[in-house]
């Protein structure tokens, strides 16, 4: 083979490597699923049933909510913000390019729907149509770090079918399926090689099981465990420029079960408080090996990408204060643990530790109708990250060095009503 055929082959190889290495990262979970939760950043959520949205939080709270047929839906508009700011790039990554990449975030608008429902005073069911994880990052065509990213992005929509149990006037179980797809396009710079584009999709199916206890009227705890996903992804990996290394791709991908604890304690007829500690097994995550599925080598192996994830820790604390029959004020903080490493971290999710700030209103224009607003601000740390050429372990051909000065503003707002 002729030393330049070598070179762009090799150079696809890196392109694909780094176009893969965040698309599963730790970090890209969507914690924004009903408008209720929002202003209360989601502290108590496997405890509290105000609406529909119990149904994904936790089917068990499903018999918390009054005879009747129940229908929530919701829109989120999230703003993350992703700014590079270089502190000693090296090799490739050394010349500017066009820039440090603008902000690599930009509005996103994520829908929920949730309906619920009795079948009999002790037997609910209920369905959750909403979207788990997303990511998206597009940096500037150009920029210094395009080798390793320019656009990121993951889709997921999920349906849930649940059922929940009156066991006793202090005790309820609850359960359901997910049926999941997942959609991801990732784009890079290959250098002779051209745009490179990869696109993947597959379907998951999972579980969840959830308990409430309620030892007084003032007093529920709610437990709520969802399991892993498995994908069997396929897709193709494609370069603008050097349309002979197109292939067929294909890789396995296990995504983390999680576990939620919940406390929700009324006070007095005004306040209530909640907590919440929920546990994700991100350390599931620690390789990816992306494998040739087409006529090109076969099941050989184009590249294995580390991540080295850890699982998270998520603790969440909130009030809502009942101000009339009509007006409820919430509010809310969280820390939100990321499972990602310094070593491994890349542009295409800069993820970091973060801590929420939310606040909210819930008004009732009438006996059945609830409508919900809610906003949150996170605040999130300086991401680091020391990312090596596509396909190099060590900086040899240079690495991207920097941070990211990240943050995320959330606005939800929701309609419930009651039939």
């Amino acid at each position: 083979m002729k030393l330049s055929n070598k070179i762009m082959m090799l150079t696809m190889s890196f392109a694909v490597s780094g176009m893969s290495s965040q698309c599963y990262a730790g970090g890209f979970a969507i914690g924004t699923q009903s408008g209720s939760g929002t202003g209360n950043a989601f502290a108590g959520g496997a405890a509290v049933a105000d609406d529909a949205s119990v149904a994904w939080s936790n089917p068990a709270g499903m018999t918390a909510l009054p005879l009747g047929m129940h229908v929530a839906g919701a829109l989120h508009a999230l703003k993350p913000s992703f700014k590079f700011g270089n502190t000693g790039s090296t090799g490739v990554f050394a010349a500017p390019g066009t820039g440090d990449g603008g902000d690599g975030g930009g509005w996103a608008f994520v829908p929920n729907g949730f309906f619920a429902m009795d079948i009999s005073p002790a037997l609910r069911f209920g369905v959750a149509l909403n979207a788990p994880f997303g990511l998206k990052t597009d940096y500037d065509s150009g920029w210094r770090g395009q080798l390793l990213g320019l656009k990121s992005e993951i889709k997921t929509v999920n349906i849930q079918p649940s059922i929940a149990y009156k066991v006793s006037d202090s005790f309820s179980v609850g359960g359901g399926i997910n049926v999941q797809k997942i959609d991801a396009t990732l784009t890079n710079f290959a250098g002779a090689a051209g745009l490179a584009n990869l696109k993947a999709d597959d379907y998951g199916f999972g579980f969840n099981l959830g308990v409430t206890f309620q030892p007084s009227p003032d007093t529920r705890i709610g437990a709520h465990y969802r399991s892993s996903i498995k994908y069997d992804l396929e897709g193709n990996a494609t370069f603008s420029a050097a349309p002979a290394g197109n292939t067929p791709v294909r890789a396995d991908l296990k995504m983390p079960d999680s576990f939620s604890l919940s406390l929700l304690q009324r006070l007095n007829p005004a306040w209530e408080l909640m907590g919440d500690i929920t546990w994700t097994g991100w350390s599931k995550v620690q390789q990816l090996v992306v494998i040739r599925s087409g006529a090109i080598a076969p099941g050989s192996t184009l590249t294995t990408l580390p991540f080295l994830w850890d699982d998270t820790w998520r603790f969440g604390v909130g009030a809502n204060y009942r101000m009339s029959d009509q007006v409820k004020f919430r509010f809310g903080v969280a820390l939100d643990k990321t499972p990602t490493q310094d070593s491994t971290r890349t542009p295409r999710l800069p993820d970091q530790d973060r801590t929420w700030l939310a606040f909210g209103v819930q008004y009732k224009p009438s006996k059945q109708g609830t409508l919900e607003i809610g906003y949150a601000h996170e605040f999130i740390k300086d991401a680091a990250v020391n990312v090596p050429v596509p396909g190099f372990t060590t900086c040899a051909a240079g690495c991207l060095t920097g941070r990211f000065k990240d943050k995320a503003d959330i606005i939800s707002i929701q309609y419930s009503h009651l039939f």
